[in-house]
């Protein structure tokens, strides 16, 4: 598939976002076995949904971009 070849490059800034969503998904799985971050749970997933649909979208931008 060409879809996994195509190469795109991201700024400083937009790359914060991407490192966002991971770090909220790690949290997330974390508070699975552990208590201690079980009072954050419903903002964490709202920062995971939020970082994720922006990722995407900056991604989709760029690979639109790219094309053209």
């Amino acid at each position: 598939m060409s879809f996994f070849k195509i190469k795109t490059c991201w700024s400083n800034a937009e790359f914060i976002v991407l490192k966002l969503c991971i770090a909220s998904a790690y949290i997330l799985i974390g508070t699975y076995f552990h208590d201690f971050f079980s009072n954050y749970y419903v903002p964490l997933l709202i920062l995971f949904g939020i970082t994720v649909i922006w990722s995407v979208y900056l991604w989709l931008t760029k690979m639109k971009n790219n094309k053209q």
